[in-house]
């Protein structure tokens, strides 16, 4: 038994007709009947009883029917997700990050990303918002991961993923450790190691400008693993989004008065199309658990 004898089977039997049969199937009549003789034959009987230029089936076409609609069904599901995969395995998706985004939580989503969707490649680059939309535009990345906070409304369409504190990341032995809690004045004067690549650095230093906090840096670095280290090394404190700290030898201490927060958010294009690979991805940022 083959598939097209199976296809040629359940278009004659809905529409008892072979030429219009054959007519949905794209082939000559003679090469359907002929198709069907041989299904007959396997079958070890007759599926159409033929009266004048109208068909009726057999008993055994009738138990046939169901079985044979499933058996081609189930084909062309399988055919469906075989295709699926192909074009999922096409090409990596192109993904922006910002530097200063949490690298733990970013691996756990590719890792739920991969067990569902084994096979596909993800391409990561790294840069700043706005040259992360710059590139959304360009289409040279398909999504972006970011904080929306200076990317205009109309410039790309923005989902929120979750919102994480900035907090004070102290040295292990720094005399302020002991508070649960620090303002921003109680950091005044206290050795500072400034955080470059930080998206709200300007917000966080006018925030202290306004108060009359006076923040010196000694040491300055866009690299977080250098500033998470230069902390650690007691060289001084530093601002840092609380799902970015990675350095073992931190100790984190919340911020308040005034409290700071930012939110990560994915960026697209809006109206672009999308290849299978990108929408499972951007299907998938959606659903995933971020603080779970």
């Amino acid at each position: 038994m083959e598939m097209h004898q199976v296809r040629y089977f359940i278009a004659a039997a809905r529409s008892l007709s072979f030429t219009r049969a054959a007519e949905q199937c794209h082939v000559s009549q003679p090469a359907l009947t002929a198709a069907l003789k041989k299904l007959e034959a396997d079958l070890g009987g007759p599926l159409f009883h033929r009266e004048h230029n109208r068909l009726r089936l057999t008993e055994l076409g009738r138990r046939m029917e169901p079985l044979l609609t499933e058996m081609l069904e189930r084909a062309d599901a399988a055919r469906s997700a075989a295709e699926s995969l192909r074009l999922l395995r096409q090409s990596p998706v192109r993904v922006g990050v910002m530097p200063t985004l949490g690298p733990v939580r970013l691996a756990r989503f590719l890792s739920d990303f991969e067990r569902a969707h084994p096979g596909i490649e993800v391409a990561i680059r790294e840069g700043r918002p706005v040259e992360l939309t710059a590139a959304l535009e360009a289409d040279e990345s398909d999504a972006a991961i970011l904080n929306p906070l200076d990317v205009p409304a109309e410039a790309c369409r923005i989902e929120p993923l979750y919102t994480e504190r900035y907090v004070v990341l102290l040295p292990p032995g720094h005399p302020l450790r002991e508070r649960a809690a620090l303002t921003l004045r109680d950091l005044s004067r206290q050795p500072y190691v400034d955080r470059l690549a930080c998206e709200m650095r300007e917000r966080v230093v006018a925030a202290c400008g306004d108060l009359g906090v006076e923040l010196y840096a000694r040491y300055r670095s866009e690299r977080e693993d250098w500033v998470q280290a230069m902390v650690a090394a007691d060289l001084g404190f530093a601002f840092m989004p609380e799902h970015s700290i990675t350095h073992p030898g931190t100790i984190q201490r919340a911020l308040s008065d005034p409290a700071v927060e930012r939110t990560i958010a994915l960026a697209t294009m809006p109206g672009r199309p999308h290849s299978p690979a990108v929408a499972a991805f951007i299907q998938a940022a959606r659903r995933h658990r971020w603080l779970g």
